[in-house]
C-alpha cells in the first residue's frame, strides 16, 4: 500500500506534467497564429486554402452556365456582340483561376507557401472581379433606364454565387465581389433618380451582407477543421497511449517470466543446499554420531537448524504466493476431513504454544461431514492462522480453535487470540503481499508477510471467504469459511430397481 507521501508526489508530478503541457500547448497555439497568413493556426492554412480551391473548381461549371444565362438574358435589351464579350471575358478569367485552383491542388504540400498562394489567388479573384465589373459598361450601348434594373439583378447574381464559392478564402471573396458592386451601384447612383439610387443603396448593402455571411462561413469551416484538428490529436494521444501501454504490459510480461525464470531457479539452488544445511543439522543437534565435546556444539547446530527451518519457510511462501498470482496454483481435491486436519496443525503447534506458555483450546463442532478440496493447501491455511495467533499471542495468552458449521451450511475455522490486536487503519496493510502491521515490526518473530495473503487466496480458490477482525487491546479473531458446495453431506441410499422378470424368476 502506497505512503500518503508518495501519493502526494505522484499528484505533484502528475500536475507538473500536465501544467508543463498546457504551457507547451499555450506557446504552440501562439506561435501557430503569428505565423499564419490567416489570423488562425499555420497548419489550418493549407486546410482552408485546400477548401477554397476545391471549392473554386467545383462552381466553376456553375457559374459558368450561370454567366451564360445572364449574357442570354441581357441580350433583350444589350447588342449580342457585347453580350458575348462580356461573357467570353468573364468565363476567361474564372477559367484562369480554376488553373491556378488546379495547380494548387496538384502541388507538394511540404513546399506549401501560404503568404504566395494566398497572394496568387488574390490577384487571380481581383482579374475576375474586374471582368464582372464591366457589366456596368452596359449603359453605354443599351438605354439606361430599361437596363439598370437587369444590371441590379446580375449584380446580386454574381456577388451571391462568388461569396459561396470562395468562402474559405475571406480576402478573394472581397476581391471577386467588390469590383463589380462599386463599378454597378457607381453607374446606378450617377444615373440619378429614386429608383437608381434604391437600387445602388441594395447593391452596397446586398454585398456588405453576403461579404458577411462569406465570413460565417468561413469561421464555420474553421471550427470544423479545428474540430478535425482535435479528434486527429487526440486519436493520436490514444494510439501514443495504447502503444506506451503495449510496451508497458510487454515490460511487465518479461519481468514476470524473467521473475518466474527467478523463482524457478531460486527454488532449486536454494533448496537443495537447504535441506543438506536442514538434515546435517538434524544430525549434529541429536548427536546421532556421538556427543559433542563442547556444549555449544548443540546448541549453535539447534540454531542452524531453525534458520534454515525458517529460510525454508519463507522460499515455500513465496513460490506459493508466486504461483497463486499467476494462476498456476492448481488445487489437487479430494474429499477430506477438516476436523482431521485442524487436529493435526493442533498437534504441530502445541510444542510452540507450550514453550510460550499459552494455553491452546480446540472446540469442535458435533458430525462434520467431510470436504472436498485440497488438503495440503488447508493445511498450510490452518497452519498459518495458528502460527499468526501464537507468534503474536503474549506469553501466559490463550488461543482458541474452533472447526463448526458455518451459518450458510458450510464448514469455517476459527483462530482467536487474546493479544495485543491490531489497529483498525492496519488490517489493510496486514492482509497485503509483504505487509506488515506496527506490532509485526517491533517484534522479533518477523515474518515475509506472506501468512494471512496466501491464506485469502486459498480461500478464494475454494470458493470460500477469508475474514479477519481486531481490536486493539482486545485481541484477533481470523475466520476460514468454505462454502457449502464443498461439504460432502450424506446423500439419500440408492434404492436398486428390479424388473418383473426378475421378481418372477425370485418366486418362482
Amino acid at each position: 500500500m502506497a505512503s500518503q507521501p508518495a501519493v502526494i508526489d505522484d499528484v505533484r508530478s502528475q500536475m507538473g506534467r500536465d501544467g508543463k503541457r498546457a504551457a507547451q500547448k499555450t506557446v504552440l497555439d501562439a506561435r501557430q497564429r503569428l505565423t499564419s497568413s490567416s489570423g488562425t493556426r499555420a497548419d489550418f492554412d493549407f486546410e482552408l486554402m485546400q477548401d477554397y480551391a476545391q471549392g473554386r473548381v467545383n462552381a466553376a461549371l456553375p457559374i459558368a452556365g450561370i454567366v451564360s444565362i445572364l449574357a442570354v438574358v441581357a441580350s433583350f435589351w444589350v447588342p449580342v456582340v457585347f453580350t458575348t464579350l462580356w461573357a467570353g471575358l468573364v468565363i476567361l478569367s474564372l477559367l484562369i483561376v480554376v488553373l491556378m485552383a488546379q495547380r494548387f491542388r496538384t502541388s507538394d504540400p511540404s513546399k506549401f507557401n501560404a503568404t504566395q498562394w494566398t497572394t496568387t489567388f488574390v490577384a487571380g479573384e481581383t482579374i475576375y472581379g474586374m471582368a464582372w465589373s464591366t457589366l456596368a459598361l452596359f449603359t453605354l450601348v443599351a438605354d439606361p433606364q430599361t437596363l439598370t434594373p437587369v444590371m441590379f439583378a446580375m449584380v446580386l447574381v454574381s456577388v451571391a454565387a462568388n461569396s459561396v464559392a470562395t468562402h474559405a478564402l475571406p480576402s478573394a471573396t472581397l476581391m471577386s465581389t467588390l469590383p463589380v458592386t462599386l463599378t454597378v451601384s457607381g453607374n446606378l447612383i450617377a444615373l440619378g433618380g429614386t429608383l437608381n439610387y434604391t437600387l445602388g443603396a441594395v447593391v452596397l448593402f446586398g454585398e456588405i451582407f453576403f461579404v458577411y455571411l462569406a465570413r460565417q462561413m468561413h469561421g464555420a469551416e474553421l471550427e470544423t477543421i479545428s474540430h478535425q484538428s482535435e479528434k486527429d490529436q487526440l486519436i493520436g494521444e490514444l494510439e501514443e497511449a495504447r502503444q506506451m501501454s503495449d510496451e508497458a504490459r510487454r515490460h511487465a510480461e518479461q519481468a514476470n517470466i524473467a521473475k518466474s525464470q527467478f523463482l524457478a531457479t531460486m527454488s532449486h539452488e536454494l533448496r537443495t543446499p537447504l535441506n543438506a544445511i536442514i538434515g546435517f543439522s538434524e544430525v549434529l543437534k541429536s548427536e546421532l554420531l556421538g556427543p559433542h565435546h563442547v556444549p555449544q556444539y548443540k546448541e549453535y547446530a539447534g540454531d542452524i537448524h531453525g534458520s534454515g527451518q525458517h529460510l525454508l519457510n519463507l522460499i515455500n511462501e513465496l513460490l506459493d504466493l508466486s504461483r497463486i498470482e499467476a494462476g498456476k496454483y492448481e488445487l489437487n481435491e479430494e474429499v477430506v476431513s477438516l476436523v482431521d486436519i485442524a487436529e493435526d496443525c493442533r498437534r504441530m503447534i502445541e510444542l510452540r504454544a507450550k514453550a510460550k506458555g499459552i494455553e491452546l483450546v480446540y472446540n469442535v463442532g458435533n458430525n462434520l461431514p467431510k470436504l472436498w478440496g485440497d488438503e495440503r493447501a488447508i493445511r498450510q491455511v490452518v497452519l498459518n492462522l495458528l502460527s499468526n495467533a501464537i507468534k503474536f499471542t503474549p506469553q501466559s495468552g490463550k488461543v482458541t480453535l474452533v472447526v463448526t458449521r458455518s451459518g450458510d451450511g458450510g464448514q469455517m475455522v476459527s483462530v482467536k487470540d487474546n493479544g495485543p490486536g491490531i489497529p483498525e487503519d492496519e488490517i489493510e496493510t496486514v492482509l497485503s503481499s509483504f505487509g506488515q502491521g506496527s506490532l509485526a515490526q517491533k517484534t522479533a518473530e518477523q515474518g515475509a508477510g506472506l501468512g494471512l495473503p496466501i491464506v485469502q487466496k486459498i480461500m478464494e480458490l475454494h470458493q470460500g471467504r477469508f475474514d479477519l477482525f481486531s481490536k486493539l487491546r482486545f485481541g484477533t479473531e481470523v475466520i476460514a469459511t468454505f462454502p457449502r458446495a464443498r461439504v460432502m453431506d450424506a446423500l439419500a441410499p440408492v434404492v436398486e430397481k428390479r424388473n418383473r422378470l426378475e421378481i418372477f424368476s425370485e418366486a418362482g
